[in-house]
Order: structure tokens, then sequence, then C-alpha cells
């Protein structure tokens, strides 16, 4: 999708935050907030006004004894390991991407994977959020538990994340262990791994019909344990967690019952190998903790997510389309940061809360501030 914005806009901190807020209402225009722009859906796309949160970054503060620290909206995942590093704290799981915005990232339900561990949104213990009438807001599980839980996930329609108060953990080391097996010894091995790790997930290459498993599991091991072990390192979680993806591409992400995960990926297997033979990029494969967020992908079940991919040069959207009628069929919830074609009469089906949270945006932003057409046609059925 396309877009000509009225403006983009910087604001330094918070308070030019909120007067941008109130310029854009008071213009009758649209607002929408953006990090780093590695979303794959028109989230940010408006004519309105584009704010970016690049220097609302950093963090505010941080206490070791309570394992809380408050960060700026803006704050790119990967800039936060070392300041908390610093202060003997960490993250407790991060995706194996960091170079999003934490409140993007949060907003979108983005996750890493462990059987035992929830999202990013999971994390999260406040938020401090500007308002459609240019208010700052806080928002936590005591004091406006029903907003807390709207507001976690919320693709940026209940107001701009200006702070996010994260629960923490002390700071860990990981060992990590990379190693290619037949599709089918995974497969048969696949529940024992995911109950024996705190991360697993695995890779499947249709080319090669293999698995490539990964596993992080914490030690008290230092990294020169493990000199030049072919498949194997360790480190401080933040840097060890991450990967490195120099290649750009398109992907497609659902979230399936964790009990239909592994017929579903089977069904995925089969239609590829049938159908789109040519495709070499792998199919990602990890698990997710159940939690209470309305929207979260993963809301009130136990998740296993799945993930297609193709490079970005290359047609995607018929092998896409045929893919999604099997995450469809069970019962899957698409990332809301990556390519789908959910309707919002169909994403009403996925999420008990839908009706709920529609009904918070609209006494939150009744005038549609923070809206733009692609997340009006969701929201305002």
């Amino acid at each position: 999708m396309r877009c000509r914005a009225h403006a983009i806009e910087k604001p330094g901190n918070e308070a030019e935050l909120v007067a941008l807020v109130r310029r854009a209402a008071d213009e009758g225009r649209t607002l929408r907030a953006v990090g780093t722009g590695h979303s794959s859906m028109p989230l940010v796309a408006t004519d309105g006004i584009i704010a970016s949160l690049e220097a609302l970054s950093g963090v505010e503060q941080c206490d070791r004894e309570t394992l809380r620290a408050t960060v700026r909206g803006g704050s790119v995942i990967r800039d936060l390991g070392p300041p908390l590093l610093e202060h003997d704290l960490a993250l407790e799981n991060q995706g194996d991407i960091d170079v999003q915005s934490i409140a993007g990232a949060i907003g979108t339900g983005t996750h890493g994977t462990g059987r035992a561990l929830g999202n990013l949104s999971t994390h999260v213990v406040g938020l401090r959020v500007v308002t459609a009438t240019g208010e700052v807001a806080c928002y936590d599980a005591v004091e406006t538990p029903e907003l807390f839980l709207a507001a976690r996930v919320s693709l940026g329609t209940l107001g701009v994340v200006s702070a996010v108060r994260l629960r923490l953990v002390p700071a860990y080391r990981l060992h990590e262990r990379v190693w290619r097996v037949p599709i089918d010894e995974c497969l048969a091995d696949l529940e024992r791994h995911i109950a024996e790790n705190r991360h697993f997930e695995f890779f499947w290459f249709p080319s090669l019909d293999a698995a490539e498993m990964k596993t992080l599991n914490p030690t008290d091991a230092e990294p020169d344990d493990l000199p030049d072990t072919p498949g194997q390192r360790i480190g401080w979680s933040c840097y060890i967690i991450s990967s490195v993806r120099e290649l750009k591409f398109h992907e497609m992400e659902y979230s399936i019952p964790a009990e239909a995960g592994p017929e579903c990926f089977r069904e995925v297997r089969e239609r590829m190998r049938e159908k789109h033979p040519d495709v070499v990029w792998p199919v990602e494969y990890r698990s997710l903790a159940a939690d209470d967020a309305w929207l979260s992908t993963a809301y009130e079940r136990e998740t296993v997510t799945i993930s297609i991919h193709q490079d970005y040069r290359l047609e995607f959207r018929e092998m896409f389309r045929d893919l999604e009628s099997i995450f469809r069929a069970h019962r899957g919830r698409p990332h809301w940061g990556k390519v789908h074609t959910r309707t919002a009469a169909e994403l009403a089906t996925l999420y008990p809360r839908w009706e709920r949270f529609c009904a918070v945006r609209r006494r939150l932003d009744p005038d549609g501030l923070f809206l733009n057409d692609y997340l009006r046609g969701l929201f305002e059925l």
C-alpha cells in the first residue's frame, strides 16, 4: 500500500508527541506512529501525519531490586540489551529478530519461542500512552485492568505508546546448539524437544526435506568453554537469542492451537512439495505460551506458530494464499505485522474479546484519530 503523508514528524520527547497528537486532532487528521517499519501489513500508511518514535528511545529507569525497567516506546530491542545488562538484567525472552521498536513489537504481539514463554506483551507491567485527547494515560493490571488487557496488543489504535514498563529477569547466559536432521526424525521427537528445552524451533528446508533444529538453554558456562565448536555458542541472552537477517523476504505467520501444530505443519509440507516445489526458503516452527491480552495471537490457548517465506524479488501471493487456506482450516490467527488476507468478520470469530476491544477503541478514540484505511476496515465493522 502506498500513501502520501501530509507530514512525517519526529517528536524529540513525550511533550512534543503530546503537542503533535493535539495538532492532528485540531486539524482533523489521522496520526499513525512508526517505529522501524518492520511490519509487512499497512499498519502505518496514512495520508495524515506519521509520527516517528525514533527519538523517543532509551532506558528511563531501571531497578535491579524489583526487576523492572521503564523504556521509551521507540527503543529498538537490540539497543536495550547492553544497558539492561549493565544492571544485571535482561528480557525474559525476545524474538530472533531484534531490530523492531519495543512499542511496535509489543503492539503486534511479536514473540520468540518456548512453550513456557509468552510473547513480548506478556513482559509488560505498565504502558504510558498518549491518547486521542492529547493526554498521557498510564495503564496497568491493577488500576486499569480492562484497558491494560486491550492496550498490550492494540496495533497502535488506542494511542501512541510513549513508554513501556517491563518485567525483567536477572541477566543470564544461553547455550545455543544448531544441527540438521531429516524432517521425519525431527517430527518424531518434536514434543520431546519442545518439552526438554527452554527454547526450541526448527526450520524445514523444502528442497532438502531436512530440518535445521535450534535449542537455547540457560547455562553458567563461559563463552570460552566452547572454543570453535561447530553449531554451538554461549553468551548473554540478548546476544544469543537474536540472529542476523541480511536477506529480504516476504513472510506469513499463523498461530495454531498447539495440539494442531504438527498436523498443520504436515499439511503445509505436503502442499508445498506438491504445488510449490521451487520454493527454497524455509518454513519455521515455534512454540508460544498462552496469555490474556485480548488481541494476542496466543490469547487463552497454548500455541504453535508456523511461518512461511519467499524471496522479496519473487512472486509470493499465490503460494501464500494457497497455504493460508491450511492455516484457516486449523483456526489459525495471523501475525498482525505479517502478510495475511483475513477480514474483520473472520478475525472477530477467532478472538473472543474482539467486540469488547472494538468497544474500548471507540470509547478512547471515537473520531478515529489513530486509524488509517486498513485499520478502519478492521475495527469499524
